[in-house]
Parts: structure tokens; C-alpha cells; sequence
């Protein structure tokens, strides 16, 4: 697995909320899904993207909490791919080339990371399932993930 990524100004970075349990799956099969497969979510990022994962919980489902950052990687197609994981369940998907050496855990970050601007309800910014956060903040995940940005 690569450790390092060159971003550009342009380079956008998004967040996706899954279980690690869930994450775990994207790692093995080198894809990303967001909101549970939904395709608005998979439009947005481009080619050459960042996508992190936080995971509030090990498995989907239960009261496991794993609150960490448990993933990070590139987007490396154009548009995403419907696919059919089990009969009747479509979901679409964008191609990662992963990254991360280790898991971040999120309470030591709280205070430095600038998406979350209410520090006691930290974990409101993801319960919508997928959000974009700014550079500053990748590069402060990055190295916690043993991730080298350039």
C-alpha cells in the first residue's frame, strides 16, 4: 500500500461515514461508497480526489463505538460504478487507491480540526454521511494516518 499522494490547490477532499466494519470491505476491494450507495454522493468527487472515512461505530448496525478515521485514499476513476453487491441492493461506487498506514482516533483531533466548529457536538458534522472538509485538515489527518502529503 502507497503512504504518500501529491494534492493540488484543486484537490478537493471528502469524507465519507461508514462503519469500520463497512470500511473494512472498500479496503479489501479497492472502492468507496457513500451513504449507503446512494449515487449523488459518488458524482461529486473528480479524479485525483482525497476520500477519508470516519467510522463512529465497528459494526454497522450496533452500539460498537470505534470513532476513528479508518481510511484514506485517491480517487482514481472518472464517474461512478453501479454495481450489484447482493440481489437488490445496487450501489454505486468509486474506485480508491488506498493509502493509510494506521487508524486516527478523532478526540485528540476535535480541537484542531476546523470542519468542526462545535467542539461539544463534535460528531454532528457526519451524521449526514458524507461531507467535504478543507486541505489544512487533511494534512493534520494525514500525518495522524501515517500518510505523506506533497
Amino acid at each position: 500500500m502507497k503512504t504518500s499522494v501529491v494534492i493540488h490547490e484543486s484537490t478537493r477532499v471528502w469524507v465519507g461515514t461508514a462503519s469500520r466494519e463497512h470500511v473494512q470491505i472498500g479496503l479489501e476491494g479497492g472502492f468507496a461508497q457513500f451513504c449507503h450507495g446512494k449515487s449523488g454522493p459518488a458524482k461529486r468527487p473528480r479524479r485525483g480526489d482525497i476520500v477519508l472515512y470516519y467510522s463512529g461505530q465497528e459494526r454497522f448496525g450496533e452500539k460498537s463505538p470505534c470513532q476513528r478515521f479508518t481510511a484514506l485514499g485517491v480517487i482514481q476513476d472518472d464517474e461512478p460504478n453501479q454495481v450489484e453487491q447482493f440481489p437488490g441492493f445496487l450501489p454505486w461506487r468509486r474506485s480508491v487507491e488506498w493509502l493509510q498506514q494506521t487508524e486516527a482516533p478523532i478526540k485528540p483531533l476535535v480541537d484542531q480540526l476546523t470542519f468542526i466548529a462545535n467542539k461539544t457536538a463534535w460528531g454532528a458534522p457526519f451524521r449526514f454521511g458524507f461531507l467535504e472538509i478543507p486541505q489544512d485538515d487533511l494534512r493534520l489527518l494525514a500525518r495522524e494516518m501515517g500518510v505523506s502529503l506533497a
